[in-house]
């Protein structure tokens, strides 16, 4: 049962998949559901009107034939000399088969006669066995009564299987008393006549329907047919096919929209080739640029490293502007590799090296390096790592160098608070969260700190060292690896940087390794405590 519930919510998931991407799905088939509606009311409305006239007709002229043959039956009573039980039956006998012959196969007869009379006893009469059980009980008590010359009632034959008409008349006689007459009418031909009406309605119906199925499919492929190659074709542009154009057929509103959506599509080309070519230049300037200035900055460093190491010799002004340029060149120099690196990685030529590497031995290592650096700005470090294996198949100076961007920028803005690291790790990937509690910064912010040479305070000043460009090589260096970084802030309540990576092929998945947000108390639940320093990671008991 429970895979026949399985494969049925299955079906209908599939099917309502499809019934969502297809609109003329939805609209055959609305069509469909309005025609069979309307056809099923009308043909039912009109098989009604015609049933009642075949049935009010026929019942009407029962009515005349029934009254006629009932006032003759009377004549022939009053006029009949028999007196005797014998006589008075052949009598009785005799009328119902001439009644039942002139009435032909179509009519039975019944004659009865009516209780509490005070003549002799007479055997009812029918013209077949078993007639006399459509007769109810209100059928005879209205004759009985005989308000009316004559009584009428719609009955169901079931020895034959088809509807009738009962209709019942009295009649009296001066020396048997009085009896009842009753005529039992099929309607067998009327039956068949509404049946035959019936099925050609219904084939009718059918053929409307499919020929308005048809024209609604035919008409809604035509219109459809150029939106498919519209999407077809804006599918290939977005895969780098500018090339493609829609076929351009006739004159009417399809082949306008065509026309329109190729000039679109070769200005888009224009476009595109145009802003390509000048990020090429761009990135072509940048590497040129980087590359020319090593030589000169070469030489400018040797001559900084021995002006800074001959600053004892100097007086006060000119020592200090020996140390300023010589962090400074340090500071160029950073700039001049992080640049060389962007320009790599817009150029695609960037390589990656891959080896099974723990993440949470960079995470150790990095905390370790770093260490000092914290430790002089008042920072405490708190590495936490989640039950499991951390390994995966990565780039490790590339991921050690995100890890310690992440650091530098949680030192940098965690204003002599805490700084919580969690490594965890899935069937499906490994991950890492860098939690501080300092300045912090809004949503918006928490969208752009990845841009290039984008400042949350753009009058605040670098105690690190940074370049600006940090997080965004971190960036690119986790889409290289298949993996992705999230950020996170709120002012006052500090910052959260999360980075994941793939450890299969089948890539991350749909549920987080680690939280990207977490409060302070909660990282004892998540993980457990590991103890920084020279020696091999243990977890503290």
């Amino acid at each position: 049962m429970r895979a026949i519930g399985s494969a049925t919510s299955g079906a209908v998931r599939l099917g309502w998949a499809r019934w969502r991407r297809s609109m003329m799905l939805r609209v055959v088939a609305s069509t469909a559901i309005v025609g069979l509606g309307s056809v099923a009311a009308l043909g039912a409305f009109v098989s009604s009107n015609i049933r009642d006239g075949l049935v009010t007709t026929k019942v009407d002229r029962i009515l005349a034939e029934s009254a006629r043959d009932a006032v003759d039956a009377q004549g022939k009573i009053d006029a009949s000399p028999a007196r005797t039980p014998g006589d008075l039956q052949k009598l009785v006998n005799d009328l119902v088969t001439d009644l039942h012959a002139i009435g032909g196969e179509n009519r039975g007869v019944i004659l009865l006669r009516q209780p509490g009379g005070s003549s002799q006893l007479l055997s009812p009469v029918s013209t077949a066995p078993g007639l006399q059980e459509v007769l109810t009980p209100q059928m005879r008590a209205a004759v009985q009564a005989g308000v009316v010359k004559q009584s009428y009632q719609h009955v169901y034959l079931e020895s034959l299987q088809e509807p009738g008409v009962v209709v019942g008349a009295p009649l009296k006689s001066a020396v048997a008393g009085n009896f009842e007459l009753y005529f039992v009418y099929s309607l067998s031909d009327e039956q068949k006549t509404l049946t035959l009406i019936q099925r050609i309605l219904g084939l009718g119906a059918g053929a409307l329907i499919a020929l308005v199925l048809f024209m609604t499919w035919s008409v809604t492929l035509q219109a459809v047919r150029p939106v498919r190659q519209a999407a077809r074709v804006a599918s290939r542009l977005a895969e780098g096919l500018l090339g493609e154009r829609m076929v351009v057929q006739g004159r009417d509103e399809m082949a306008t929209l065509a026309t329109t959506f190729n000039e679109m599509a070769e200005s888009l080309q224009r476009q595109i080739t145009r802003m390509e070519e000048l990020s090429r230049l761009q990135r072509r300037f940048v590497s040129d640029v980087s590359h020319e200035l090593r030589t000169p900055l070469t030489t400018v460093r040797m001559a900084s490293d021995v002006l800074f190491d001959a600053r004892a010799d100097f007086g006060p002004d000119v020592a200090r502007s020996a140390e300023l340029l010589h962090a400074q060149l340090d500071r160029f120099e950073a700039l001049l590799s992080d640049l060389l690196e962007i320009s790599r990685i817009d150029a695609g030529a960037a390589q990656l090296e891959f080896e099974d590497v723990s993440l949470l031995d960079i995470a150790r290592e990095e905390l370790e390096a770093i260490a000092p650096v914290a430790a002089n700005a008042g920072v405490q470090l708190r590495l936490w790592a989640s039950p499991g294996e951390h390994e995966a198949s990565m780039d490790r100076p590339r991921i050690a160098r995100i890890v310690r961007n992440l650091l530098s920028n949680a030192i940098e803005y965690a204003q002599r608070g805490p700084i919580d690291v969690l490594v965890g790790s899935n069937r499906r990937g490994v991950a890492i969260m860098v939690r501080d509690y300092g300045q912090g910064m809004t949503a918006q912010q928490a969208e752009r700190v990845f841009d290039r040479f984008w400042r949350g305070d753009a009058a605040r000043t670098r105690t690190m060292g940074g370049t600006g460009l940090g997080l965004a090589i971190a960036r690119e260096d986790a889409l290289l690896h298949g993996g992705a970084i999230e950020a996170w802030g709120s002012p006052g309540h500090g910052a959260s940087f999360r980075l994941s990576l793939p450890r299969t092929a089948q890539g991350l998945g749909q549920q987080p390794v680690v939280p990207l947000v977490a409060r302070e108390r909660e990282f004892a639940r998540l993980g457990s405590p590991v103890r920084l320093g020279p020696s091999p990671l243990e977890a503290k008991p």
